[in-house]
């Protein structure tokens, strides 16, 4: 045989052994393929994890609490909402221990209706209610009598009665003792009159987002004025003229908006608060914003709740539903 010919059989025969055993000089490494394929099947995983963690605020039973905020003279401000809006107290404590008093009150009983929690500091006559804030709402089927008989009772009226600019609806604005806002809004009939609370917000897709996947609220109205350069969206659990809403507003190119002292937070009731916080980290990791109170019951009254800034800011409070119906009874 030829020496390049007998060159060429023995090459051809050291390739066919190294294809054909080279798994036992480089033995498949099943390891490292599960190494390879493992993060594409827990990538999937939480996926597939977190997307029904975020369906848990559709199944879950909510419903917006109450509102809370501070105010210098406790007694002059029940007699305010009680006198001027017909408000009723629904009840009162004082914890002198803690130097501070607060009372509820509302237009129905806590287990139904949307209230707000009035907060007393000891010692403390006023508070910056900042930039932020915008206003609480209440509904009457006649805004002018409601209005004439604030005034006649000593209440100040900062916008008189009258269709909203480019509508039709009949609406007027009040200011309590504290100086937080109140606008009437005539609505025919409504099962929740005390109706609204309005926040400013510096990017309003972000906030609707937020709401929507962290708390699922709906969102129910969103309304576009360029001619007063502002947006407002509206979202709540059921429609806005059914229960109380959120109203999130975005004013044109403000971003930032200051808090103040006064207000304080909403809360939310949850069949599950441990769940529910779940959700709010995982929006919170997409979206900004900060856990301030890992679920767990609150010291002395065991209710458990859970408590969370939106990335503007805003204090919610998740409140689990049987513990909240026991502080009532």
């Amino acid at each position: 045989m030829h020496p390049a010919s007998f060159s060429r059989l023995c090459f051809l025969l050291f390739f066919i052994i190294v294809i054909r055993y080279s798994h036992w000089y480089f033995p498949l490494d099943h390891s490292l393929q599960i190494g390879v394929f493992a993060p594409t099947l827990n990538m999937a995983e939480a996926a597939q994890s977190n997307a029904e963690l975020l369906e848990w605020p559709k199944k879950d039973k909510r419903r917006i609490l109450h509102a809370v905020y501070r105010v210098g003279d406790l007694d002059r401000t029940i007699k305010f909402y009680t006198e001027c809006f017909g408000m009723k107290l629904l009840r009162k404590r004082d914890v002198p221990e803690e130097k501070y008093a607060n009372a509820f009150l509302g237009f129905g009983s806590e287990q139904t209706h949307f209230v707000v929690e009035l907060t007393y500091n000891y010692g403390v006559s006023s508070y910056d209610i900042g930039t932020g804030f915008g206003h609480f709402a209440i509904a009457t089927p006649d805004v002018y009598k409601l209005v004439e008989d604030i005034r006649a009772k000593g209440g100040k009226v900062t916008r008189e009665p009258g269709p909203v600019s480019g509508g039709t609806t009949v609406i007027a604005f009040v200011t309590d003792p504290d100086g937080y806002a109140f606008e009437i809004l005539q609505r025919a009939s409504t099962p929740e009159p005390l109706c609204q609370v309005m926040l400013r917000v510096g990017d309003l897709e972000r906030s609707i987002k937020f709401y929507e996947k962290a708390l699922g609220l709906k969102l129910v109205k969103k309304v576009d004025r360029p001619q007063y350069k502002y947006t407002l969206a509206m979202l709540g659990y059921a429609e806005e003229h059914e229960t109380v809403v959120l109203e999130l507003t975005y004013n044109y190119g403000v971003t930032e908006y200051t808090k103040g002292n006064a207000y304080a937070q909403i809360a939310i009731g949850t069949d599950d608060v441990y769940k529910s916080a779940e959700v709010v980290k995982t929006v919170i990791q997409e979206l900004g914003g900060k856990i301030t109170r890992e679920p767990g019951p609150i010291p002395g009254l065991n209710t458990k709740i859970t408590s969370f800034l939106d990335p503007d800011g805003w204090k919610t409070v998740l409140v689990d539903n049987q513990d909240f119906l026991k502080e009532l009874e």
